[in-house]
């Protein structure tokens, strides 16, 4: 309960925030948008130099009249409307003197952000936002979205189930009109105002030292509690119809009869049904408390582009674009020559007794400017590689890994990573439809990494239903697009290259866990998820069919393998590393090695991985010629009518020395 004001002499003056110069909390990776993770293109861009532009800049611009117009309104709608376009508001905000500020409250900053919406209705479009991380709210603030792998299942779920579809359904104002019982206090600089607002509020007369104070009542984006309040308001008012969020997965949603699932990402829904009329019971229950947009196509779904062909049970996932944008923003200019590989590539001697090591970096330390740059590149770049191009996965990894002490080999390696952003701008993956049987390869690249540290990898896709669940499968599943990849640096030194894979299976291990967890809650239940592996002795050590020995030194936290195999939510087993498809992600390939592989992560590789391409995967560790692979993997020919069936001994021989004189090797 709030306490009784004190008289206005006994009141201390409130504690004022005052914001940093230029930009108060510039978000840390300036491509993403500040409503959600994915809008690149939203934010307003110079056109030459690629930089954003605030609104203060907007405004002495060319169309200055243009924002100054969509400011107002969204002042007009926060408070009680502006001029006759806008005759009532939300009654968000009240704008108040300095005086009604209660003591010991904390008044904190305004931001304005601006941006461009092509998909909404109002495409230039100002949002005031609070600045709340200088505010002390004393509750909980976090809110629980749908992650990426929670909606490629979603995707996979709809393609694979008859008669399923996708729509897009986006909440308006979701953060705005939700009751807050602690008001909280921010103020804006008079000057940056529209005219019309200050006319109509009469805000020169309740002006002090030139700021103008605010009232907040109500939900807005910038509220640390605003999320959480908006979320518990929606959830309050769906339970009337039968709709909640599902036990263990973070914002997947589904009804107790009825045949729908969505995944819900802050106030945008991404909705599998069956049956039009369930469709619209779901819209219906929205539209009772909120303004809804849909998109009946499903086609743009947080950022992610989604072209579904329901004939052929497919859909394409991509982000097109959004590199583009990322280039411009960073002003990287086209490479001279096309770069077929994210990172460097250090060619091994084979045949080597001794295969050294690489040299430390003593290269110099770069400015703290330019960390911060590469610090957004690799921010803005990571998004897309989890979202659509797992291509880059090790190289993001090495420069994460790299970016807070970054020098000036740090800075080549980014230059290269962008070279190959530019040459690969658009890459997609294609799920297609299937039993929804969640398959693993496991592998891990022992002393790959500086300061002798071992890189795991992993790959996990939907596919076919083993024949027999319970045991490892015979067949090599038909192959689809990657819902989740792994490329994770292992913090520990590894003893071995068996314990590099023991702990590589232990890490993909554990990210199958929520997965399985979040198919069943879709309806599809994992009896055993099989896990890949190229190594006799992690198969050995995760089955308990091994006598160990010096294995009794590996890491405790890897016998939660041999745990859950026991109690059959893994089948771990071998399988030859030509057919591992999370070998590409545990170590540096070759040029060569891309372009052959770069199909096989992405789009078109579904037709192809499932027909020839799995049984003749190219090892990274393996330097084999496209020729050489072309020949083995070529169907083989009838010989001509009278050749001898087998050559005579002798012939062989000679034959065999000869090959083995023209060998490079």
């Amino acid at each position: 309960m709030a306490s009784t004001p004190l008289p206005q002499a006994q009141r201390p003056a409130p504690h004022l925030i005052t914001p940093d110069p230029d930009d108060p909390v510039r978000h840390r990776y300036p491509l993403r948008s500040q409503d959600n993770h994915t809008s690149a293109a939203n934010a307003v861009g110079d056109g030459s130099t690629g930089a954003s532009l605030e609104y203060r800049q907007l405004i002495k611009g060319d169309q200055p009249d243009l924002w100054i117009k969509a400011f107002a309104n969204d002042l007009g709608m926060l408070a009680q409307g502006v001029g006759t376009r806008q005759p009532t508001g939300t009654n968000t905000i009240f704008f108040i003197p300095k005086t009604k500020v209660p003591c010991g409250r904390q008044v904190t900053y305004g931001r304005i952000v601006a941006s461009i919406r092509p998909h909404k209705q109002e495409r230039n479009r100002v949002r005031l936002t609070v600045g709340g991380d200088r505010l002390d709210y004393p509750g909980i603030t976090s809110t629980q979205t749908a992650s990426l792998t929670t909606s490629k299942c979603l995707f996979n779920s709809t393609v694979s189930t008859p008669g399923a579809k996708f729509l897009c359904l986006d909440i308006k104002n979701f953060y705005y009109n939700t009751p807050m019982a602690r008001y909280e206090y921010m103020r804006i600089p008079l000057q940056i105002i529209p005219a019309e607002i200050i006319d109509q509020y009469a805000l020169r007369d309740r002006t002090e030292d030139g700021w103008v104070y605010v009232e907040i009542r109500k939900g807005m984006p910038g509220l640390k509690q605003a999320g959480i309040l908006a979320n518990k308001r929606l959830q309050t008012h769906l339970a009337k119809y039968g709709y909640a969020p599902a036990e263990r997965t973070p914002a997947l949603w589904t009804h107790h009869t009825r045949p729908i699932t969505f995944a819900l990402v802050v106030d945008d829904f991404g909705i599998k049904y069956v049956g039009e009329h369930h469709a619209d019971y779901l819209i219906n229950a929205v539209k009772d408390l909120y303004g809804v947009s849909l998109d009946w196509t499903g086609s743009l779904y947080c950022g992610l582009t989604l072209q579904w062909d329901y004939r052929q049970r497919t859909v394409d996932v991509s982000m097109p674009g959004y590199v583009a944008a990322a280039l411009h923003k960073f002003q990287h200019p086209p490479p001279i020559k096309a770069q077929d590989a994210p990172h460097a590539w250090n060619k091994p001697v084979y045949g080597s007794k001794v295969q050294y090591a690489a040299d430390e970096d003593d290269s110099d330390l770069l400015a703290p400017k330019a960390i911060t740059w590469i610090q957004q590149i690799v921010g803005t770049l990571l998004y897309y590689a989890m979202a659509a191009d797992p291509t880059m996965l090790v190289a993001l990894g090495d420069l994460s890994s790299d970016q807070t002490r970054a020098t000036s080999k740090t800075w080549d390696d980014i230059v290269w990573l962008l070279n190959y952003a530019h040459t690969h701008p658009d890459a997609t993956i294609r799920y297609a439809a299937s039993d929804m049987w969640l398959h693993v390869h496991s592998d891990a690249s022992y002393l790959s990494v500086s300061r002798a540290r071992s890189r795991a990898g992993g790959h996990f896709i939907l596919s076919t239903r083993p024949g027999d669940p319970s045991k490892a499968p015979t067949v090599a599943p038909t192959l689809n697009g990657p819902i989740h990849s792994i490329c994770k640096i292992m913090t520990n030194v590894m003893g071995s290259a068996a314990e590099a894979e023991i702990g590589a299976a232990y890490i993909n291990a554990q990210e199958a866990v929520p997965i399985r967890t979040t198919l069943a809650e879709m309806g599809h239940p994992q009896p055993s998820t099989p896990i890949q592996v190229d190594n006799t002795t992690a198969v050995g050590f995760a089955n308990d069919t091994m006598k160990q020995k010096r294995s009794k030194a590996i890491d405790m936290r890897f016998y939660w393998v041999k745990c859950r195999t026991r109690q059959k939510q893994f089948i771990v087993y071998w399988g030859p590393g030509t057919s591992n498809l999370a070998d590409y992600h545990t170590k540096h390939h070759s040029p060569a090695h891309h372009r052959q592989m770069r199909p096989t992560y992405l789009h078109p590789t579904t037709e192809q991985l499932a027909n020839t391409l799995a049984s003749c995967l190219l090892r990274g560790c393996v330097n084999s010629r496209t020729g050489t692979r072309a020949r083995m993997c070529a169907p083989k020919r009838a010989p001509p009518r009278g050749t001898p069936r087998h050559k005579p001994r002798a012939n062989r021989y000679v034959n065999y020395s000869n090959a083995k004189q023209r060998s490079p090797l």
